[in-house]
């Protein structure tokens, strides 16, 4: 009896915490520039919501709760369920893509797994495996049989990011998201556009019930402008994370190349494109997913496709990215120095449907934290997107509307993203 009440005091106490204001937080809303970093500070108001008004899950989390606080459980039918089978991603060598003996056969595997799958990865590993691995704890014959017979995703190797680039990233993440809260709450703000934005749960402001998950946004074009905007916590946070942008961007920019290429898309048109993407939309967002209590009532992010051109993702060894793959969820294999890719929402409405922009979530597990690093990466904010013109005829019609940045965060702010998702919305009927 003792250990019950025990266990119910601290469920009180875990509400409670989730409902505190931040006391760093004043409720004026005043952007600032906070002592010799320049860092934005925000000051959040009561009337854009409850936003500054939630702790974040790395604070809950370390106060040692054994149930999860109602806010954070879903209903019974969006919760993670059984796991059904994990991945192993195959390769594409970025070696292999810059010889011209080579580059048509390497371009045929990117191209597979963009029209099939939409995931890729690219890993410091040395050596190709024979072949994609899956890995199946229940499924159907015939749903085993489907996932073998495709190329359902692939790894790049000698894709040019240093391992200790990688590491060092995943390392001053974890330490800025093991700042004292107040340290940390400095960066929280409502704006989507904020340069620099830390935040917890999906989309905060919206989300009815919130997700197991902290993240911190850095904004990186012009990258020479928004270094001094990033956190000067831990010291060296600007400097990792400003190299680590530099050659994600070069590992975007030849990856862009290639998917264009295969695409079938004239020299002269796709260079016009990636000389846009050169000063293009770029952010790198970090993830920190904690140990929770009751992983099985909560996801750490919910099923969502990515708004850009290619997402390009880091994550430390412990599991937790699955992919929507045949109306089924597939953990992808951990694999420590690699970085994963996956067609987003613009290449699937650039290449006219013919790349898939697919479902991913993110869950989360009862022992470990996670960390990742993810980057986005599509045309300036002011540019308009559409179906490229030499993949649309009489046998291939049109089959998205044209969209940019406002367009996306009009469809945040309203209701109809409760009904579908950003990608559906752009569909043409037909």
């Amino acid at each position: 009896m003792a250990a019950i009440v025990e266990d119910r005091q601290l469920q009180v106490a875990a509400e409670r915490e989730a409902a505190k204001p931040v006391s760093a937080l004043p409720t004026k809303l005043e952007l600032e520039r906070g002592g010799t970093g320049g860092a934005v500070v925000n000051r959040g108001t009561e009337e854009e919501g409850s936003y500054c008004l939630i702790k974040n899950v790395r604070h809950l989390s370390n106060r040692g709760f054994t149930k999860l606080p109602e806010r954070y459980v879903l209903p019974d039918p969006d919760r993670p369920g059984d796991v059904l089978g994990r991945v192993k991603l195959p390769v594409v060598d970025l070696a292999r893509l810059r010889d011209p003996a080579h580059r048509a056969s390497e371009l045929e595997t990117l191209d597979a797994a963009c029209r099939q799958s939409g995931f890729f990865q690219a890993s410091t590993l040395q050596h190709r495996p024979a072949m994609p691995c899956i890995f199946f704890v229940s499924m159907r014959a015939e749903l085993i049989n489907a996932c073998m017979g495709a190329r359902v995703y692939m790894q790049v190797v000698n894709h040019g990011v240093t391992r200790e680039l990688i590491d060092g990233l995943l390392d001053v993440a974890r330490r800025f998201f093991e700042l004292p809260l107040a340290r940390r709450a400095r960066y929280m703000s409502p704006d989507v556009r904020a340069p620099v934005r830390y935040g917890t749960s999906f989309n905060q402001a919206k989300d009815a019930v919130l997700f197991w998950r902290d993240f911190l946004k850095l904004g990186c074009q012009p990258l020479h402008a928004v270094v001094a905007l990033w956190p000067d916590e831990p010291a060296d946070l600007r400097e990792v994370a400003a190299r680590y942008a530099m050659a994600n961007h070069q590992l975007f920019m030849e990856l862009m190349e290639a998917a264009l290429e295969a695409l079938g898309i004239p020299c002269r048109h796709s260079q016009s494109l990636l000389g846009e993407l050169e000063a293009g939309y770029s952010q790198i967002m970090l993830n920190c997913y904690p140990a929770c209590p009751q992983p099985e009532l909560t996801l750490g992010l919910p099923p969502h496709s990515d708004y850009c051109l290619l997402t390009l993702l880091l994550q430390d060894q412990v599991q937790g990215l699955q992919i929507m793959h045949l109306g089924h969820w597939l953990t992808v294999h951990a694999v420590p120095g690699s970085i994963i890719v996956n067609v987003g929402d613009h290449l699937e409405i650039y290449s006219n449907g013919l790349y898939k922009s697919k479902l991913h979530r993110v869950r989360v597990n009862s022992t470990q934290a996670r960390i990742s690093a993810a980057s986005f990466h599509s045309v300036p904010v002011e540019r308009v997107i559409g179906p490229a013109a030499e993949l649309v005829d009489e046998g291939n019609p049109r089959r998205y509307k044209d969209t940019d940045y406002a367009t996306f965060l009009n469809f945040l702010a309203s209701a109809e993203g409760k009904h579908k998702t950003f990608l559906q919305s752009r569909k043409l009927a037909g």
